[in-house]
């Protein structure tokens, strides 16, 4: 996995994100103040990050991505997961151009030199007899032909660049109403495309799926045909052992997004389950608090020992943790964006001050578990990149 090059230099395959939110870039510093007496959470968060997305227009979104892309490439990053719901007015009128919004954000990854899996995320509702907030109508799809006519427009429009790769979501079991999930996953398998999901980020999620439907998000999703090798189910915090058995079964991902759960308080994930499932994980920036894929990946890990109070929580056969843990931010992740490789190689300086002292058996160690992001100096694209099997 790692190769030391006749110039001295140190390349592994590139990282991927498999899961984003662009725009949330512009939010980093903005929501880390007391609001008030009350305790902030998850919701208080998500308040501010609704102001902040009030008066994004087509251009801006591709100015804000852009930042935002720039600074994963810089990072070791050359495949993104877009989770994009953001399609229309302030006023939730559709714009002339009904995927303008789509088309900014994978203008801004080709331009910042990544791959980019645009994932076009259905959103139908508040939750469960409620009705959308003013800011929710940017995101509001009418009915499923409205989702999947996107879909087929950014497929068209894309179907010849090997570096994009068109995806659905499904925003949350409160955004998307249960009859829409076999229709909308029969559509994924049906023309091989990447499924993402949130799932279980909130305590609070998995108890209205329960009131609603008398199943937790996994059960209910295994029931309506949406698991699958191309499915991932992001974040996965609150899940009972028996819903990532589920997730095993079918082969599906978990993206986890360390940096953002804690940022959030969302809660420590049972990795160790997960991975006893055979649940196949990658990891996702999400809301860039910070940009750190390393730290991201290394948390798969760290993040376990918290919650453990233990220390080398799992023994990969034939690998070593620290190469399971890249496999997981590199090539597992691309695979959830859609693509067949991780297209690139991170390049890194073998007299960077963080190796120092370092062995040269151990180099990979030193650098999942103790480098920093700017580790990297550059990637190097490689000749023979591509999609999974379409």
């Amino acid at each position: 996995m790692l190769e030391r090059g006749s110039d001295g230099m140190l390349r592994l395959p590139a990282l991927a994100t498999a899961h984003s939110h662009a725009f949330q870039r512009a939010m980093r510093g903005r929501a880390q103040r007391p609001l008030g007496p009350a305790g902030d959470d998850f919701w208080s968060w998500r308040a501010q990050m609704y102001g902040a997305l009030s008066t994004l227009t087509p251009e801006s979104i591709h100015d804000t991505s852009l930042v935002a892309f720039r600074e994963l490439a810089s990072r070791g990053v050359h495949t993104v997961g877009e989770f994009h719901y953001l399609h229309h007015q302030p006023d939730g009128t559709h714009y002339d151009d009904r995927i303008c919004m789509a088309d900014a954000v994978v203008s801004a990854a080709k331009l910042a030199g990544l791959r980019i899996a645009l994932l076009r995320a259905a959103y139908h509702r508040a939750g469960a007899g409620l009705t959308l907030d003013r800011v929710q109508r940017r995101f509001y799809d009418a009915d499923i032909d409205e989702v999947l006519g996107d879909v087929s427009a950014l497929r068209r429009k894309w179907s010849q660049d090997p570096d994009v790769v068109i995806g659905l979501a499904m925003h949350s079991v409160r955004a998307v109403p249960q009859s829409w999930l076999r229709p909308l996953s029969e559509h994924a398998q049906a023309h091989a495309l990447p499924l993402h999901m949130h799932v279980s980020e909130q305590a609070r999620e998995v108890d209205e799926c329960v009131a609603e439907t008398g199943r937790r998000p996994v059960e209910l999703l295994a029931e309506k045909g949406v698991l699958s090798d191309r499915f991932v189910a992001v974040h996965a915090t609150h899940l009972a052992a028996h819903e990532a058995k589920l997730l095993g079964q079918a082969k599906s991902f978990a993206c986890i997004c360390p940096t953002t759960e804690r940022d959030l308080g969302d809660g420590l994930p049972c990795i160790s389950t997960l991975r006893e499932a055979g649940v196949h994980l990658c990891t996702g920036v999400d809301s860039y608090v910070v940009v750190d894929p390393i730290e991201d990946l290394r948390s798969l890990e760290t993040h376990e020992r918290l919650r453990t109070h233990s220390r080398v929580t799992f023994r990969p056969v034939g690998l070593t943790p620290a190469e399971q843990l890249w496999s997981e931010g590199s090539l597992q992740g691309a695979r959830a964006c859609g693509f067949a490789d991780a297209g690139a190689h991170v390049v890194i300086r073998r007299d960077h001050p963080a190796l120092e002292l370092v062995r040269d058996e151990e180099l990979l160690d030193a650098i999942v578990f103790g480098a920093p992001g700017t580790i990297v100096d550059r990637t190097e694209r490689l000749a023979r990149a591509g999609r999974r099997e379409q």
